[in-house]
């Protein structure tokens, strides 16, 4: 891959010249750089899973859906940035029939890829393909330790297929592929199990943050870490975090003390954003709704006039006020928490994280006035409404049994699904039409 910019080069020269000195980078950072180090794209809402808690609500693929001709576009516009690699998503990308021609047309155009599936298409000739490829990571998606705690987020025989899928890179010699974990308060104590797995498989694990994003918008009083757990969590990942990738999820745990590993600053409209399948550009993957929409690559000027000259992005990349949490001692490490924890749970921008460590988040929630709570834009949902997880009795927001003493006890129940809204596309009711996945035995 040719030579790239640093990341440094990229600050602007309007903001270098307000910024005299090298300073620290991330003070760089919050002020936005002229192209982001890395953005999400999802390319499809086609999904043949239905997890509870996905953050774009996937299920049946969008018809307005980006062609392969403008993905190659953008490609090229990435490239002409110098966008160092581009995290892929859904939806379930490999679903696409085009997915492998773009991922090897990225590649080929110095753009680095990583991309997010659930396994379902990494036969061992699609793996040995991925291995030979050096500008590709995959991210294959566990959400339980168990098949029992996975499948219940996940659904039916998703455990298996994602273990699968690792041994199929592991066989082909892939090394340091990802294994993604978002933390629940079903597999908080599997800890080490999930290292002991992508150990096994010469995996790197990487722990993610529950937002209330997509479907998890309706079950993240349910699902998210009770506050005994988020101790818990951020206990192991002082432990281990050199060994472990979070992304920056959990900068709001700093207020414990010692800050993580990473730049504990949130990115939105900074240094990353999201395309989605038909081209609008959100300033966060968690955050799709229309308070956060920056414009469209189908717009005049595609992807760089939207990053470089939007409104909202102008105004994130300006300073922002932390409202009450400027006086807390740890506002430099946490920096509030995260913006769309707090805005699809109904509090303000400039006010504590929901699940702030100090316990003011929890406060904020049981004062904020009445009235609906945002919902994110879009519901592509195979079912019209998702399931709500029962955790057994008495196990609301931060009431779980057992805070980290173990899982909560789960109580399986089948999903619906005889309430399905109606096909969209040529995708109909499965994405995976045609397409049989390799089965053991």
């Amino acid at each position: 891959m040719s030579a790239q910019m640093t990341v440094a080069e990229r600050v602007s020269a309007p903001e270098r010249e307000a910024q005299p000195g090298p300073g620290r980078l991330v003070d760089h950072f919050e002020h936005g750089l002229d192209a982001p180090i890395c953005l999400t794209w999802e390319l499809t809402y086609a999904c043949n899973l239905s997890c509870m808690h996905c953050l774009s609500a996937s299920g049946r693929r969008d018809p307005r859906e980006l062609g392969t001709d403008e993905c190659k576009a953008i490609i090229d516009e990435l490239q002409r940035m110098q966008v160092f690699y581009v995290n892929i998503g859904g939806g379930e990308p490999t679903v696409r029939s085009d997915f492998w021609e773009l991922l090897d047309y990225a590649t080929a155009h110095q753009v680095g890829v990583k991309f997010s599936t659930n396994g379902v298409k990494i036969t061992p000739e699609v793996a040995d393909r991925l291995a030979a490829n050096d500008y590709v990571d995959v991210q294959i998606s566990l959400d339980g330790a168990t098949a029992e705690v996975n499948d219940f987020i996940r659904g039916p025989r998703s455990y298996e297929m994602a273990l699968r899928a690792m041994q199929n890179l592991s066989d082909a010699g892939m090394k340091n592929f990802k294994m993604s974990v978002v933390c629940t308060r079903q597999n908080i104590s599997q800890l080490d199990d999930f290292k002991e797995i992508a150990d096994r498989y010469g995996a790197q694990l990487r722990l993610t943050r529950l937002r209330p994003s997509g479907r998890a918008a309706d079950v993240w009083e349910e699902l998210h870490p009770t506050q005994e757990q988020q101790r818990e969590l951020y206990d192991w990942l002082v432990a281990h975090g050199e060994d472990v990738l979070t992304g920056d999820s959990f900068f709001h745990l700093s207020a414990f003390g010692e800050a993580l590993p990473g730049l504990n600053l949130c990115g939105a409209g900074r240094v990353v954003c999201l395309i989605d399948p038909i081209g609008d550009v959100y300033a966060c993957p968690f955050a799709i709704h229309d308070e956060f929409l920056a414009g469209s690559v189908r717009d005049d000027g595609g992807f760089e006039q939207v990053w470089r000259h939007s409104e909202l992005f102008g105004r994130l990349r300006s300073p922002q006020s932390g409202g009450a949490c400027t006086s807390c001692y740890f506002f430099d490490s946490c920096k509030g928490g995260c913006m769309a924890a707090k805005f699809f749970t109904g509090l303000p921008l400039d006010g504590p994280d929901p699940e702030c460590v100090r316990g003011f988040g929890e406060e904020t929630l049981r004062q904020r006035e009445g009235g609906a709570v945002p919902k994110p834009s879009g519901d592509h949902s195979h079912r019209k409404s998702p399931p709500r997880p029962r955790t057994g009795q008495g196990q609301g927001q931060g009431q779980g049994q057992g805070q980290g003493q173990g899982p909560v006890p789960l109580t399986l129940s089948r999903r619906r699904e005889d309430v399905a809204a109606p096909p969209v596309s040529a995708c109909q009711e499965s994405p995976l039409a045609g397409f049989t996945p390799e089965r053991e035995g």
